[in-house]
């Protein structure tokens, strides 16, 4: 069971990585005027798909995602249905989360004012 999986997570990995290099590109584009890298090079990647819009928005946008997210939830089923392991360890995670709520949501509002300090410095720096 564990090479069906590791097998399906990598080509899941690969099936997704256009539509995750082309949503950076469109992020990397706007971080900084566009003669400067890595901004030109992403707005280059994303002419690219935009020129191909079958190839790019059809396929790798819509199609290849599309078959990560129907074949993620089958497998995800698949095993929460064959895997008793699996469903006790999401039990415990979930208790643990209960437990411990208020010292997460710190935690993910610590990690979210480093993100915007972190794009703020950066905006700062290119202006």
């Amino acid at each position: 069971m564990k090479t069906i999986s590791r097998t399906t997570a990598a080509a899941e990995l690969l099936l997704i990585f256009p539509a995750v290099l082309f949503m950076t590109s469109l992020f990397a584009r706007g971080i900084q005027p566009q003669q400067f890298e890595p901004a030109h090079t992403a707005m280059r990647i994303v002419d690219w798909y935009a020129a191909r819009p079958h190839l790019g928005l059809w396929f790798l946008l819509i199609a290849m995602p599309l078959t990560v997210l129907i074949s993620g939830c089958a497998v995800l089923l698949h095993s929460w249905k064959s895997n008793a392991e699996l469903r006790q360890a999401a039990h415990e995670t979930f208790q643990t989360v209960r437990v411990h709520f208020a010292t997460l949501l710190v935690a993910g509002a610590t990690t979210t004012a480093f993100a915007i300090l972190a794009i703020v410095v950066l905006h700062m720096i290119t202006d």
